[in-house]
């Protein structure tokens, strides 16, 4: 895929759904397990009601919540969020497809070949497009749609602003082959992530025409004349925060089996309230609250997953508060993550290794805990020792104070989730317990990309979903300059030129991984941002939904990206 990660608030609602990866299945016990006695409740890795087509009806309709639809709808930029990508999905090429274990494929409706080859020293590819293939506005898709998506992504310095340039920065050049439909990319030297690049991702070339058209055109416009695939836009209103999909007459591939597809933009509780009254058919219930309100529901299946995604929490080293290192350091080590996963999983019966890394997951090759290999560890003691080092003193009423400013920070939750704010209430107890006054502010769901992408808070908490196994090899888009992912502010040029010379530049795939590894831990203790958790997903769905989640970023299918047009209901 495009992205290695994106933004998701932290939400037990669609957003959260969509900012997962991971698969569940049905519990059986409704997802109470551990709190009567019974045994344990199994989280898998990927559990989605797979189906094949013919078990497929014709016809029906899905609706799905999500916590907004963001006002960029080009998923290829920085101010992108999941779910500007879940949408995207249901418009765009899925040109790319993979498994749950994260293994790519081509889709045979847009390819008929994808090779890869070294010739003369440099990593190639080459896409071969269907002669069908085409955008809703009639233009070919053909070479110049991977040209048009390397030249939008392959740098922040020529106007334009990628969500990521690793991958497309490799990139040496793209040329037509023996006829416009095949597209011919060469690297420079031997890529060690030759799977990466352009993995479901292409645009349309009128969206890279100049960067103010890639950045601007599609902010609060969807550009439906810039889409392809099984589904086109039927409805959309930003007002409301609606958007539909009908079958695409100009689609030549399998037929959608959906009559209709559409997402509403809810809060948790909007949510939770819409999937009983059967107003939408799948609703994420990843905490017990949740759990409860569904658990005697008729006609449904819950489905329970482990997560590619990490929740994590930051600080916003611009702002005077946290302009120094040792504030920072002070104000993680007094978060206590026991109890933030306490909190976040009360009822699930769920665990997990330490989230010590946001580059990979306990469960993959090379992973080490680079966090506790910061030195980070729970310790109130030091953090208040930190904060006396950097001159704030407490005053009568226990809040730290420097040079007549009270160290007050403001901490967003972009939900109306009752776990969210119980997680809220427990990260200020914590942080008051050593002269720190966090402010919690409740916002609406909606308001989050527009507030993160602002920095409009001191303090977040949210999380970076990942789109592939491939870990190293998005570590710039985690922790380079001007990203817009990573938002601490404690990047550096120092380092950009660091994650070139000791990562990028390493001919293999497990040399990157082993460097980024060693290098995280030490990007750590810049204090800008740390992981917490990654966590289980518990979705409840209408019985008879398959292929769930086809979407990239959104959960049921661990790294999984199907087509779009094979989600339906069970005959």
């Amino acid at each position: 895929m495009k992205q290695h990660k994106l933004m998701g608030a932290l939400a037990f609602s669609g957003a959260l759904a969509l900012a997962l990866s991971g698969c569940a299945a049905d519990t059986g016990d409704n997802g109470d397990g551990g709190d009567n006695g019974t045994a344990p409740v199994e989280t898998k890795s990927a559990d989605y009601n797979p189906q094949e087509r013919e078990n497929l009806a014709q016809g029906g309709e899905v609706r799905f919540s999500l916590t907004e639809i963001p006002e960029q709808m080009n998923s290829f930029n920085g101010d992108a969020s999941a779910n500007t990508t879940r949408v995207a999905s249901w418009y765009t090429p899925q040109m790319m497809l993979m498994e749950a274990d994260g293994t790519p494929y081509k889709n045979d409706a847009y390819l008929d070949a994808w090779d890869l080859d070294t010739v003369d020293g440099n990593t190639q590819i080459t896409f071969t497009f269907t002669d069908e293939a085409h955008w809703n506005d009639g233009t070919d898709m053909d070479w110049t749609a991977i040209d048009a998506t390397w030249k939008a992504n392959r740098s922040t310095e020529e106007g334009f602003t990628p969500n990521a340039t690793d991958g497309y920065k490799q990139i040496a050049s793209v040329e037509q082959g023996d006829t416009p439909k095949t597209a011919i990319v060469t690297f420079d030297g031997e890529f060690a992530w030759p799977e990466m690049p352009f993995l479901t991702g292409i645009i349309h070339p009128a969206l890279a025409a100049d960067p103010a058209t890639f950045n601007e055109a599609m902010i609060g416009d969807p550009h439906p004349e810039w889409g392809a695939g099984p589904y086109k836009i039927d409805e959309f209103d930003a007002n409301s925060q609606y958007i539909s999909f009908v079958p695409n007459e100009l689609w030549w591939g399998n037929e959608p089996l959906l009559d209709k597809v559409s997402f509403q933009a809810m809060d948790a509780a909007a949510s939770i309230n819409a999937f009983k009254a059967d107003e939408i058919d799948s609703v994420e219930v990843t905490s017990n609250d949740r759990l409860e309100q569904v658990k005697d529901m008729d006609d449904i299946k819950l489905y329970r997953a482990t997560q590619t995604a990490s929740t994590l929490i930051q600080v916003d080293a611009d702002k005077p508060q946290f302009e120094d290192v040792k504030v920072r350091e002070a104000f993680f080590k007094a978060i206590n993550i026991d109890q933030q996963k306490e909190i976040a999983w009360n009822g699930l019966d769920y665990e997990e290794e330490p989230a010590g890394s946001l580059t990979l997951f306990p469960f993959q090759p090379g992973y080490s805990n680079a966090l506790a290999e910061a030195g980070w560890e729970y310790n109130p003691e030091a953090a208040n020792a930190l904060l006396e080092e950097a001159g704030w003193e407490l005053n009568d009423d226990g809040i730290r104070e420097k040079d007549g400013e009270t160290l007050t920070v403001v901490y967003p939750i972009w939900s109306d989730s009752p776990t969210n704010e119980a997680l809220g209430k427990a990260l200020q107890a914590q942080q008051k317990e050593v002269g720190i006054d966090l402010q919690v502010d409740i916002r609406p769901s909606t308001d989050f990309a527009e507030d993160y992408n602002s920095k409009n808070w001191d303090v977040s908490s949210l999380r970076f979903t990942s789109s592939d196994p491939f870990g190293a090899a998005w570590f710039c888009q985690l922790y380079c300059m001007d990203m817009g992912l990573n938002l601490s502010g404690v990047q550096s040029a120092e380092m950009d030129q660091r994650i070139h010379d000791e990562v990028e530049s390493l001919a293999t795939a497990d040399e990157q991984t082993a460097a980024a590894m060693k290098l995280e831990a030490e990007i750590f203790q810049d204090w800008g941002l740390i992981p917490l958790y990654n966590g289980p997903i518990i979705s409840a769905v209408k019985t008879g939904l398959a292929n769930l989640t086809p979407e990239p970023y959104v959960g049921m299918d661990g790294f999984g990206v199907q087509p779009v047009e094979n989600v339906g209901w069970e005959k």
